[in-house]
């Protein structure tokens, strides 16, 4: 392991690896990752992983958009797959305020030049025969929408990275970290120090420990999520095109297809706070 770098990136989930990617994209070939287990070992791994672009915020709108490009070019260069599916999302209404939202974004869509507009329910049925859309106002359809393989995703920008010069060193945990006096830091690691011009804190679930041997006190803090994945459905089995994600913030909940059955996940009004004196440092896959 290197001992001098212009940046080290803590952490290996998708972010700590988009963001080493998109450094050596920047020209920053002297970069380094450290991961303290296996790349997407944190939150990565179980990410629900939908993909969409127009959010009520215009930047983050464009960034979504680039990033769903992106997934497509990375697959290209690396040669590693990201498992893109694309059949579309569906967003629900069953408020005015709801409704009011989508519409919104439908007219935005224009500005953007991305397709974002309105749904029969007649057109709903068909795209998504097992859905029920009694008492829905609204049916919003963005046919870029869908879901990516987040590991898959993961590894092609550690691939991507690596090709343009990069470092990522897996089962590196790091023990601390110290600032000079220059302002450059040194970042302890049970394999060695590294002394780096940039530290990045990517670290997710462990971003509360990474910042605190900084004597930074970050106010993250975990929430428990669940979502659950169904067996095979005959109905889905039967299908010959893949079902298309469904938002419904006011039902709360979001839906997608996994494999022939499906995923769906609960937004959680009575949110749980998860190891809240510190994230396990042997968490991983679990």
């Amino acid at each position: 392991m290197k001992t001098h770098a212009q940046a080290v990136v803590i952490g290996g989930g998708l972010v700590g690896c988009s963001i080493l990617y998109h450094l050596t994209k920047l020209g920053w070939t002297d970069v380094v990752l450290l991961e303290r287990d296996e790349l997407t070992s944190g939150s990565t791994w179980h990410a629900a992983a939908g993909i969409h672009g127009l959010h009520d915020h215009n930047n983050i709108s464009k960034l979504q958009y680039y990033t769903m490009q992106l997934y497509a070019d990375l697959e290209k260069e690396t040669g590693q797959g990201c498992g893109i599916f694309q059949p579309g999302s569906l967003y629900l209404a069953q408020t005015a305020d709801r409704e009011h939202q989508l519409r919104m974004q439908a007219a935005k869509a224009k500005y953007f030049q991305v397709e974002f507009h309105e749904l029969s329910r007649d057109e709903a049925e068909r795209m998504h025969p097992l859905a029920n859309f009694d008492g829905i106002r609204c049916i919003m359809y963005e046919p870029d929408g869908g879901n990516v393989d987040p590991s898959g995703v993961t590894h092609a920008y550690a691939r991507g990275a690596r090709q343009r010069g990069a470092e990522v060193h897996r089962f590196t945990p790091v023990i601390a970290t110290r600032q000079r006096p220059d302002g450059s830091w040194d970042v302890d690691t049970d394999k060695g120090t590294i002394h780096a011009d940039v530290v990045v804190n990517a670290a997710g679930l462990w971003a509360r420990e990474v910042a605190a041997m900084a004597g930074i006190e970050l106010p993250l803090m975990p929430l428990e999520h669940q979502y659950f994945v169904t067996e095979a459905i005959p109905e889905i089995e039967a299908l010959d095109f893949r079902l298309p994600l469904i938002a419904d913030r006011d039902g709360e909940y979001y839906l997608r297809q996994e494999g022939q059955g499906l995923l769906v996940g609960a937004y959680e009004k009575d949110g749980r706070y998860w190891a809240e004196n510190g994230t396990p440092m042997d968490f991983g896959h679990e």
